[in-house]
């Protein structure tokens, strides 16, 4: 992927975030994959969600020690503040991703530049077929070619369709 991508400018959007796991994990991931070169790299993830309450606790990032425990210990030492009962994400983490309510059900994805991976887990379950379909093709067109598209493992493209090629179960990417 880091060939693939302009200007050191990484695009990744978590669709239906909820309470920030998924985009949490992704910037931890981020982190140890750039290592040091990580700050000549954008890699700002947008984290969307229609509920303005599970964006709030998204944006503290803040969550019980059953939530975390089977996090590796190096992460929780790495990216956590261990509190009483609880642990909260590091600051530098925390400023990695940006919360914003979204409708995915909006007719049109109001995104100046394109995505290079999108996440979508265990959205789509909720959606008719004619709903999805109409999804994943906003999600096509807001994708740069060869962007990747993840899914939920109970989730598909009923054989990635003419616009992804099947990658893997639950991954497509943007031919």
């Amino acid at each position: 992927m880091k060939k693939s991508v302009r200007n050191k400018d990484l695009r990744i959007w978590s669709a239906g975030c909820s309470t920030g796991e998924e985009p949490y994990t992704i910037a931890f991931i981020l982190d140890e994959f750039f290592g040091k070169e990580k700050a000549l790299w954008d890699t700002k993830i947008l984290a969307t969600d229609i509920s303005g309450r599970v964006l709030e606790h998204a944006s503290r990032g803040i969550y019980s020690s059953e939530s975390v425990n089977n996090l590796p210990r190096q992460w929780l030492l790495n990216y956590f503040y261990q509190k009483e009962s609880s642990y909260e994400i590091v600051d530098r983490i925390k400023k990695e991703v940006i919360f914003r309510k979204f409708n995915l059900m909006d007719k049109n994805f109001p995104f100046k530049k394109k995505f290079h991976i999108i996440f979508c887990r265990n959205v789509m379950i909720y959606f008719d077929k004619e709903t999805k379909s109409e999804l994943i093709k906003k999600f096509y067109d807001a994708m740069e070619h060869g962007g990747y598209l993840f899914l939920g493992h109970s989730e598909s493209l009923n054989g990635g369709g003419p616009e992804f090629k099947y990658v893997m179960p639950s991954v497509y990417r943007k031919e």
